[in-house]
């Protein structure tokens, strides 16, 4: 399972649970299905998610491959 797929299963397994305890039992539980959704929709822009970093920490392969982006200072030096 990769980082992407794991990051949709949480959130939908989030999304089901939310909405089923916003029916049962208060429907405060709306407001974590709320935030769930912008979560995702920030996501979408930035490629940022909490989740992501912690499935990368637990040793989940990104989609392309790679198990972690790569650290800033193993980037090359661009010569001038």
């Amino acid at each position: 399972m990769t980082v992407e797929r794991a990051v949709r299963v949480l959130a939908g397994t989030f999304v089901l649970l939310s909405v089923a305890l916003g029916y049962w039992v208060s429907p405060y539980w709306f407001l974590f299905t709320a935030f769930v959704g912008l979560n995702l929709f920030q996501s979408g822009f930035t490629n940022m998610c909490p989740a992501m970093a912690i499935f990368r920490k637990l040793g989940l392969p990104d989609a392309s491959g790679a198990k972690s982006n790569p650290p800033a200072s193993s980037t090359r030096a661009v010569a001038k």
